[in-house]
């Protein structure tokens, strides 16, 4: 923006600190610029905050958040309370390309997300300086890369977040994990992986994607470049993927890696009607049999399950046009992205 302006550069560090520190709305609001400069500004930028459109909160603590987005399309994120730290969950489009069968998200895609749109959500939810902030939400992160690396250096450099505290997860898109490591950046990456073989996880997946092995090839060679560990997703599904021969191929796949990882086993999320969650003893035996064979895995503690907190839900029950609902903004919150500057 302020380059564009012909601008000082000091003027371009003056408007990211409005926007992306004190929360600003307006250009109005950033009284330290001469008045001449923002009304310049008014004319030719928009500074478009993301509008909450319905907020759901667990007993937890956890809540989630429906956006409605400049063009009446619909996103979520979640906020989840720790005792000692927070965690925002974003998304990067709106719908997912992808297809898993098992998720709510996948039923349709319509575009990505402006990295403005991607950062307005962090923006809105944040408490602390510095959350971690997980692209777990609806899409596939790494197939909105141009405006997921943007918003990945903007909440880094100019929000403060460390990128320790930042994790993109994918299903597996090889090139982006690729350039994800060659941003120099100390990132985390989760790769959800679903399936102990490429014949149940093409079943599970119906995106066109490439063999596991490639994918962990990709996982090592982001591994060497950023020496950050890489975790993986497993959702739990019963009688699908969750029998003790599977945890076994699970275990020899995993066990091959030459890299750091740690497994996640995550039993669904009960989102769409033809999969079930398999049962509490199932799961303990399912990671009972992976520690066994030598694999770091732990079942992740369930959140925000009687709020519709899996990827999608919220947006599928309420894109049948509803009217808005007026919700407070999180204390201290105000600001979107800037709308022009993230395009």
């Amino acid at each position: 923006m302020a380059s564009g302006m012909g601008l000082e550069p000091y003027r371009g560090r003056q408007l990211a600190g409005w926007i992306y520190r004190k929360g600003a709305t307006s250009f109005e609001a950033m009284t330290d610029l001469p008045k001449e400069l923002r009304e310049r500004l008014s004319q030719q930028f928009a500074i478009t905050p993301l509008r909450i459109q319905e907020t759901r909160r667990d007993a937890d603590g956890t809540t989630k958040y429906l956006f409605e987005l400049p063009d009446a399309e619909l996103i979520e994120a979640v906020w989840l309370p720790h005792r000692d730290w927070e965690t925002i969950c974003v998304s990067t489009q709106v719908g997912c390309p992808i297809g898993c069968a098992f998720c709510a998200s996948g039923k349709d895609f319509v575009r990505s997300l402006t990295a403005g749109e991607i950062i307005g959500q962090v923006l809105l939810l944040r408490r602390e300086v510095s959350p971690n902030v997980v692209f777990m939400g609806i899409g596939e992160p790494l197939l909105n890369r141009k405006q997921l690396f943007q918003a990945l250096e903007v909440l880094n450099r100019e929000v403060g977040i460390g990128a320790r505290n930042l994790t993109v997860s994918t299903v597996g898109i090889t090139r982006g994990i690729r350039e994800l490591a060659d941003l120099g950046m100390e990132l985390n990456l989760a790769i959800s992986l679903h399936a102990p073989d490429d014949k149940i996880r093409r079943q599970l997946i119906r995106a066109a994607l490439p063999p596991i092995r490639d994918v962990l090839k990709a996982a090592e060679q982001f591994f060497q470049k950023t020496g950050r560990r890489i975790s993986f997703e497993y959702v739990l599904l019963s009688g699908v993927n969750d029998l003790p021969e599977q945890a076994e191929s699970l275990a020899r796949l995993l066990k091959a890696c030459e890299f750091k990882l740690h497994l996640n086993l995550i039993p669904y999320n009960e989102a769409v009607a033809e999969f079930k969650r398999p049962a509490p003893e199932r799961v303990k035996e399912f990671q009972q049999r992976l520690k066994e064979r030598g694999i770091n895995a732990t079942v992740r503690k369930e959140r925000g399950r009687d709020i519709q907190a899996a990827c999608g839900q919220l947006r599928r029950r309420r894109a049948a046009s509803k009217p808005s609902l007026k919700v407070e903004l999180p204390p201290g919150n105000s600001a979107g992205g800037p709308e022009k500057c993230s395009q």
